[in-house]
């Protein structure tokens, strides 16, 4: 059966299967399908693929898949991967934590900054949306998610012009939102980046409790791979990257020895991961000229060991 083709283009591709080895006999967790890059790949190099994504959009490009005795789709967010997949079971996994060309495209989603639609940003239908928390969020809080999940430095300017701006108006449409933040940071002055740019990824991450998901997918992947099992995480911006290069190197045992000044580390439970790699990889030149999305990615690859995993702290 041929697989079919879809809009949007996996990043880190040939990394993520290089990292993974998908072969026939093998179980690949495609955690966030998407629009079914990766798991095209892992079915095109005969292993067996059970894919989740909280997205419902995502369910058409599953669509041609249907009826393959080696493909499921799980309407699920991958935090709860452990209720449909077995301690053990799972040969490998990816985890994409991009936003999708599709999503991005699609403007009654509200989560571009160049197209106008509604100010909504959730992943699917359930909790506050992107306007809830602009119209009626505590000023502290918003420059909170700003600060912390933007890493925006005039996070307080743009709160007060936000709150300003409510008092007059509620929030209701993306471009409107991009506009008064572009006021409150100056304008553009010839940046490729717009200045809105911090400001919709911590609403976006705030919405979907994105990084709450990301710690809670790690600790479930622990459970699901099998001694050997591979782990392979795309991510694009530098709060997701470093939860995962926190658990993985936490996981490998790789904490650091710590001061000689300092009491002498306790030991604590056998490494339940290995690295694949010293640190990230990023994408070559010729997928970045090819793929502008993939400029900020990193791949970070870990395989699981034999050693039970961690008890989840009290």
């Amino acid at each position: 059966m041929t697989v079919p083709v879809a809009p949007h283009v996996p990043v880190l591709l040939a990394e993520v299967l290089e990292a993974l080895r998908p072969a026939p006999g093998l179980t690949i967790v495609d955690g966030t399908f998407g629009a079914g890059g990766y798991s095209r790949a892992f079915l095109e190099a005969g292993a067996a693929v059970i894919a989740l994504d909280r997205d419902p959009s995502a369910a058409r490009f599953a669509e041609p898949l249907a009826g393959r005795a080696d493909f499921r789709l799980i309407a699920s967010p991958f935090s709860r991967m452990g209720d449909f997949v077995g301690e053990g079971e799972a040969d490998g996994l990816a985890l994409d934590l991009g936003l999708s060309s599709m999503q991005l495209d699609q403007a009654e989603r509200g989560f571009s900054l160049m197209r106008d639609g509604p100010l909504d940003m959730r992943m699917s239908s359930e909790g506050l949306s992107a306007a809830d928390l602009v119209n009626e969020a505590e000023p502290g809080e918003l420059l909170r998610i700003f600060r912390l999940y933007g890493e925006e430095r005039q996070a307080r300017r743009v709160v007060q012009f936000l709150v300003r701006r409510r008092a007059e108006a509620p929030f209701e449409r993306t471009l409107d939102l991009a506009e008064v933040v572009e006021k409150a940071l100056g304008g553009r002055r010839g940046a490729k980046v717009h200045p809105a740019t911090r400001v919709f990824q911590a609403l976006r991450i705030a919405v979907n409790a994105e990084l709450a998901e990301l710690e809670a997918g790690l600790v479930a992947a622990e459970r699901i791979l099998k001694e050997g099992g591979r782990l392979a995480v795309v991510s694009f911006h530098s709060l997701e990257d470093r939860i995962v290069k926190a658990f993985l190197n936490d996981r490998a045992g790789r904490q650091g020895e710590g001061s000689r000044h300092a009491p002498p580390r306790v030991q604590g439970p056998a490494p339940s991961f290995t690295l694949i790699h010293n640190g990230a990889i990023p994408p070559s030149d010729t997928e970045i000229a090819a793929n502008p999305r993939a400029r900020s990615a990193k791949l970070r690859a870990a395989a699981r060991t034999g050693a039970p995993a961690w008890r989840l702290a009290a």
